[in-house]
């Protein structure tokens, strides 16, 4: 597997990051935060899931592509 997306990938992972650190600096209270992080969780695996069942998407993580 590889990272097929790095654009998206890398949004995902500052969104991850910034909602992390607002959690920790009691920002945002965890009963707001905890489902803010599973929603884009949750987006980037049924990106991936999605693109190898076939639907027309660009996937954050997929298979290696052969040279």
């Amino acid at each position: 597997m590889s990272i097929v997306n790095p654009t998206k990938a890398l949004i995902l992972l500052v969104g991850l990051i910034c909602l992390t650190v607002l959690m920790l600096a009691g920002r945002i209270d965890m009963d707001n935060g905890v489902p803010i992080l599973t929603l884009v969780i949750g987006y980037a695996v049924g990106n991936g899931v999605g693109a190898r069942s076939g639907q027309d998407s660009s996937p954050i993580i997929g298979r290696k592509r052969d040279k």
